[in-house]
């Protein structure tokens, strides 16, 4: 039988082991429920698919408000303690889309690559990808990045493209957000290959 300190050094591993998730939906019309929102669910249901360890989620519904935008995203960060932020929506040239500029506002480091590859990905659909200002950031010990807003193209984005035998054509930002995390003090992250293989460095990976 465990002894109580025995118990609670257990929880206390496991909770350090567990991925806490912010997933933040920035729309006008649906935080103000003139239609339902779809990126929390979409995201909800492609974590359940595709992590295989212990996560979290803390998800937030809020207009396309810069300053809103900022507040949640410093809040889920410093005080809920979020490794993984994600955003959907506000990306685009239009007026009322200040996402970027939200999360730029508060990081710490840009990282500069996630965007990148999120149009490259996006740009195998559709010409306007190019219109998209996405970006990828850190601010402490947290890892926040911008997606699209659309279920089908939140998952291309994160799994990648995919060959008729399977085998990977572009590689989705996820692949990379393992490593990522292990490199700003975050949990050990592991996924169904089935549905995105991480990549780490073989010095990286932990055995059993």
């Amino acid at each position: 039988m465990a002894t109580t300190e025995t118990a609670n050094e257990m929880a206390t591993e496991a909770a350090t082991n567990t991925l806490l998730i912010g997933l933040v939906s920035i729309s006008d019309r649906a935080s103000q429920g003139v239609y339902e929102d779809q990126g929390i669910p979409a995201l909800r249901t492609w974590f359940e698919g595709a992590l295989t360890s212990p996560w979290q989620l803390e998800t937030r519904l809020i207009p396309d408000e810069q300053a809103s935008i900022e507040r949640i995203l410093i809040e889920l960060v410093d005080k809920v303690g979020c490794h993984l932020v994600l955003t959907t929506g506000g990306t685009g040239p239009a007026l009322r889309d200040v996402t970027p500029e939200a999360t730029l506002a508060v990081a710490d480091k840009v990282m500069p690559g996630f965007g990148e590859q999120m149009r490259q990905i996006s740009l195998n659909f559709v010409p306007t990808a190019i219109l998209s200002r996405q970006v990828g950031v850190i601010r402490k010990q947290a890892l926040i990045l911008n997606l699209p807003g659309q279920p089908k193209s939140i998952r291309e984005t994160l799994e990648g493209l995919k060959n008729a035998d399977g085998s990977q054509k572009v590689p989705g930002i996820f692949a990379a957000v393992h490593y990522c995390l292990d490199l700003i003090g975050g949990p050990y992250v592991e996924t169904d290959e089935a549905v995105v293989k991480a990549f780490r460095p073989k010095s990286a990976i932990r055995k059993g």
